[in-house]
């Protein structure tokens, strides 16, 4: 039987395994993974005595690949959607509703005078008296929507909605990458508004579909259900082993890991690694180096949650929605804001007397932020919330997640990178890359890129079986 090795126990790489493990002619599969748990950017934990996710919190439900996979393990009766979603932006002295945008570029130039002011606002108005825009290459979005738009939608509205996502900078961000749905109307539409126009009325037409989804209990729950699914498709997983080195022979893959004086050997027909840019382009070093050159330029943000429990009796009332966001000109320290208690009804009914919220903190550029104590984060964020909706009473509880080079950076020219590294890749077989570092960072996005790179590998062990003797 041949064997495959998926290098990576994140959602990613866990994708992958799950697609292989029931496909048909499933191969023996070992996944490894470097640190003592599984899951990535899915963690949870436990607050109060009330679960939270410490990471990643919700799967987009318009994508099939999370919702698909989440039912395949057998979660699909504990799928929720938010009890809301609308969430409000910081600005000045007060919370202020989110004006229709698609992620974060106007759609209607009168709704965005709350949040940029009226001088703003008709700056956004006007620019469907430039030239159409005609893009022929990618740019950055922050940048051509201020030269278009303004800087203040930049700064107001496109920088706390991307930053939410990429925790990064909005002049830097990939408008090809990020928002690939407004690139290629951009392409012929004969404004920024016009572009935004057509795809609201695209949107109008799915009216009423969730956006999002979650799981009662968390959504790093679907980390334990896939590792038992795995298991009993007969998945090997074997944590604390991070690969240092793989290399190829005529007979397949060499895999060395684990610790210089006392390494492991693994061999396999086919290898799919499913690990960040950098050790990615380390263990490609020798396999594909175009590969390797193109990774180690994908820079990556640190960020931080900060989660905190209080008395819903202490829960100020006019903190209403989902949360908030904050533009970074607003010189806050929390990025962002999610009353957990509020979006998911599991929390509320688990918290009992109390309310959970999260704040992240944190973005690209700024690691001294998060070089501060768990217990100062958790003043400063406390303080923000103050501030921002008269948070009051005792915090009853916190804790604080950091994520370390967590979220990767989709810089101008990321999707024509990411298919320079794929074709070196190609010229290799039986190896693959997946990962949030490629085409996208949401669950749903890895879980894609997971089970893609699952197709690739099982092809190539097809293709050895019709050879073989």
């Amino acid at each position: 039987m041949s064997r495959v090795v998926v290098v990576g126990g994140g959602i990613s790489g866990l994708a992958a395994a799950h697609a292989l493990a029931s496909g048909p002619n499933p191969p023996r599969i070992t996944v490894l993974e470097g640190s003592p748990r599984l899951g990535g950017k899915l963690a949870g934990g436990n607050i109060e005595g009330v679960p939270v996710d410490l990471g990643a919190e919700s799967v987009l439900a318009r994508r099939p690949e999370g919702l698909e996979l989440i039912k395949a393990v057998g979660l699909g009766d504990e799928l929720v959607h938010p009890a809301t979603t609308s969430a409000g932006l910081w600005v000045g002295d007060r919370i202020r509703a989110i004006p229709p945008t698609v992620m974060g570029v106007p759609m209607d130039p009168a709704a965005t005078a709350d949040v940029l002011g009226a001088e703003a606002a008709q700056e956004v108005a006007h620019e469907a008296e430039l030239a159409a825009p005609a893009l022929t290459e990618d740019v950055a979005i922050g940048r051509f929507v201020a030269e278009r738009m303004g800087k203040a939608v930049t700064d107001k509205l496109i920088d706390p909605l991307l930053g939410g996502v990429y925790a990064g900078n909005a002049d830097e961000i990939s408008l090809q990458a990020a928002v690939p749905d407004l690139y290629a109307e951009l392409r012929t539409a004969p404004s920024l508004l016009a572009a935004t126009a057509e795809l609201r009325e695209a949107g109008q037409k799915r009216a009423g579909q969730p956006v999002f989804a979650g799981i009662v209990g968390g959504v790093n729950r679907l980390i334990d259900a896939l590792e038992q699914d795995l298991t009993a498709h007969g998945v090997e997983i074997r944590r604390k082993l991070a690969v240092r080195r793989i290399t190829r022979s005529a007979d397949g893959y060499t895999l060395e890991a684990g610790p210089v004086p006392d390494p492991t050997y693994l061999t396999a027909d086919a290898v799919i690694i499913a690990v960040p840019a950098a050790p990615a382009a380390r263990m490609l070093a020798e396999l594909a180096p175009a590969a390797t050159t193109e990774l180690t330029a994908i820079e990556y943000a640190s960020m931080a949650i900060v989660t905190l429990a209080v008395r819903k009796e202490d829960w100020p009332a006019g903190a209403t929605g989902s949360g908030f966001l904050v533009p970074s000109v607003e010189g806050r320290t929390i990025k962002a804001s999610t009353y957990s208690h509020a979006k998911w009804a599991w929390s509320a009914e688990a918290g009992g007397e109390l309310a959970i919220l999260r704040a992240s903190v944190g973005r690209l550029g700024e690691e001294y932020v998060l070089q501060r104590s768990d217990e100062e984060l958790v003043a400063l964020a406390v303080s923000d919330l103050e501030q921002a909706v008269g948070l009051g009473g005792e915090v009853v509880g916190s804790l604080v997640q950091r994520w370390g080079g967590g979220l990767p950076q989709y810089a101008v020219g990321h999707v024509d990178r990411v298919d320079r590294v794929e074709a070196a890749v190609a010229g290799v077989p039986g190896l693959a890359v997946c990962g949030a570092a490629y085409r996208g960072v949401g669950i749903a996005a890895c879980i894609a890129s997971g089970s893609k790179a699952a197709t690739r590998v099982q092809a190539h062990l097809d293709a050895l079986g019709t050879m073989a003797p």
